[in-house]
């Protein structure tokens, strides 16, 4: 018997024994898999080199996209082989094997099969993504592919990889890809110094981009996200693991152990990953640092757990449409959505999707697969955890299910880089992201922002400073400053400069703000949390200092959880240094939310600080901004004077 869950292709019967919470086991991770791989098939060319999936093309054109399509899919095809130890059910391997062949014979040329070269990342750099992919895909399925291979054609894919070392990748994680081709050529008796080269500059650099408590920089600057856990740690650490290397496992896994402390947390009760961050058309490649510590044993999280976050991430879009009639992945969240793509994007980047089928190296017997599904991170009781490395604070209620991130590190802005209003990401610059929203359209009201308008101009948040984070029982802070950027006339505003800080208890967030140097006419503007206003996820915002009456703005291009959708907003009259206090809340539960003089019974603002009585328990939070600083007080009444 098999049944079809929101996919259209077969998937095995649930198995609510051994998963309780998803139904989903080993057998659904391959039939996923297969049913993707072979919806993909049907686009091959003739010689199978590339996968022309329909579509709009990406910034790189046609035949790279082409050549992404063979290269994403080959990797998922790789996990799927090797992680069955070699059974091969539906003959991949000789697909792709015939695809290598067709694509290396005249790499360049214009035709219906030939790879295009591998150049700089700002020529022709999307290969080198691609290359990545290959190397990764021949070194998993080596036995049983390259081993056979004849010797012209292991000679071509060389020669066709090597040009992944003698380009110039992107100053971020592209590194990593030369330095997964070196590896392969290095498994495979084809070392010399420039793999070697490529190897010890991409370690090089991963270092410097080392923050701290598992987390890593996206390239210098501060930009933090998913690639954290489908790059920047699978990479080196599936390297090692691969190549037996104890030493370098032991130290990639570590990070990655300390990493998935913070970042296990940031799934949601219904499986959902954070949207938040660049390339979500990924989708659940957000598991793949979930699954490779399952599988190499370097994680804090148990068997069952891991599976849990990882299979629930993998129903959670089979279930809301992320693969369409065809069988294929859609460019988009759940479905179709052009604003959570890049430019880069093409009809087969969500393949990038396959890696999150690194789970599937572990093989049938392994406790991943044999421990029965555990609750999620989430699924615990209400968390409030602080991030420093990175300027996160991680806020989870455990009653709907929902997480919430408040942004006061992660900006994606370069260092070199002017900070320009017409560049804002909404996918960055927002103060908070959760599991059941996303942020809207950069042509409709921004939500979670803090904006100053000057003469009919209003601000964008780009580079973000931390100014500190920490977490308690039960609650925790971040904050961090902006320097306001304006889109028409001047960029900035002599003086001007927002602070911002938020305290989270429960579901509720209290979020305060300091403007200072605003010029005479200056008006701040605060929105929540931008929501479907039928639906069942519901944003709320109060003033409780400085702020007039709240109002709903509307946001007709929706987001990536809503067609349609609505922000609530707040407004207030600002000279000079103002502080202003406000409350929100995002649930998605049964209950309603209670009024805010039932959660806040007291606001003093003096000076630079701000006091808040909780009304529920008589704690009292008292935060003062200072400039370089900010520093937050939190206990019972009478805990401090």
């Amino acid at each position: 018997m098999t049944v079809s869950l929101g996919a259209p292709f077969e998937l095995p019967p649930e198995d609510r024994a051994s998963s309780p919470c998803t139904g989903y086991t080993r057998a659904h991770w391959e039939a996923a898999a297969d049913g993707m791989l072979e919806a993909a098939w049907k686009w091959a060319t003739p010689g199978g080199a590339r996968l022309d999936l329909p579509g709009p093309p990406s910034h790189s054109g046609v035949r790279s996209d082409g050549l992404e399509g063979y290269a994403r899919t080959f990797l998922a095809a790789g996990f799927r082989v090797a992680g069955a130890g070699g059974v091969d059910p539906n003959g991949l391997l000789e697909r792709y094997a015939d695809g290598l062949d067709a694509g290396t014979r005249t790499p360049g040329r214009d035709d219906a099969e030939s790879w295009p070269l591998i150049l700089d990342h700002d020529v022709q750099g999307q290969p080198m993504v691609e290359s990545a992919s290959v190397a990764l895909g021949l070194r998993l399925t080596r036995p049983w592919l390259w081993d056979r291979l004849s010797h012209d054609v292991r000679d071509r894919a060389e020669h066709w990889l090597r040009g992944a070392l003698r380009h110039v990748p992107a100053g971020n994680n592209w590194y990593l890809f030369p330095y997964t081709v070196a590896g392969f050529l290095e498994s495979v008796g084809r070392g010399d110094t420039e793999t070697a080269r490529a190897r010890e500059r991409a370690l090089e650099l991963l270092e410097s981009w080392y923050r701290g408590e598992g987390w890593y920089a996206d390239g210098d600057g501060r930009a933090f996200d998913h690639y954290n856990g489908w790059a920047l740690h699978l990479y080196p650490l599936l390297d090692a693991h691969l190549s037996g290397d104890a030493g370098e496992s032991a130290r990639h896994g570590a990070r990655l152990r300390e990493h998935l402390e913070s970042f296990s947390l940031m799934f949601g009760g219904d499986g959902a990953p954070l949207h938040f961050g660049r390339s979500l058309t990924y989708r659940f490649a957000a598991t793949a640092g979930v699954g490779l510590g399952a599988v190499t044993g370097h994680t804090p999280l148990t068997p069952g757990a891991s599976r849990r976050v990882a299979s629930g991430a993998l129903r959670y879009f089979l279930d809301r449409g992320a693969v369409d009639d065809s069988g294929l992945l859609s460019l988009g969240w759940h479905g179709p959505h052009a604003a959570t793509l890049q430019t880069y994007s093409g009809p087969a980047s969500p393949y990038w999707a396959s890696k999150a089928f690194v789970s599937l190296l572990a093989p049938a017997g392994h406790p991943l697969w044999s421990s029965p599904e555990e609750a999620a991170p989430s699924e615990g009781p209400d968390r409030v955890l602080s991030v420093p490395a990175a300027g996160f604070l991680v806020q989870s209620t455990r009653a709907d299910g929902v997480v919430r991130l408040h942004n006061h590190g992660s900006d994606h802005v370069r260092p070199d880089e002017r900070e320009s209003a017409a560049d804002e990401d909404p996918l960055y610059a927002r103060l908070a992201y959760s599991t059941v929203t996303g942020p809207t359209s950069a042509a409709n009201t921004a939500d979670n922002q803090l904006s100053v308008t000057v003469g009919g101009a209003r601000s964008a948040r780009r580079r973000i400073h931390p100014l500190g984070c920490g977490h308690g029982d039960g609650w925790g802070w971040a904050a961090s400053w902006h320097l306001p950027v304006f889109p028409a006339g001047p960029t900035t505003v002599p003086g001007l400069r927002v602070e911002s800080a938020v305290v989270a208890r429960g579901h509720h967030e209290l979020r305060l703000h300091r403007v200072l140097g605003a010029p005479d006419g200056a008006r701040a503007e605060l929105t929540g949390w931008a929501t479907d206003p039928g639906g069942t996820v519901r944003s709320r915002l109060w003033g409780l200092h400085g702020w007039e009456a709240p109002e709903d703005v509307r946001a007709p291009q929706g987001t990536a959880f809503a067609r349609w959708a609505t922000v609530p907003r707040l407004a207030a009259e600002v000279t000079g240094t103002v502080v202003l206090a406000a409350l929100a809340s995002l649930t998605a539960g049964p209950e309603d939310d209670p009024e805010p003089a039932d959660v806040v019974g007291r606001v003093t603002v003096a000076g630079d600080t701000v006091e808040v009585h909780w009304a529920r328990d008589g704690a009292r939070t008292r935060v003062t901004f200072g400039g370089a600083a900010v520093t937050v007080d939190h206990g019972p009444v009478g805990s401090f004077g």
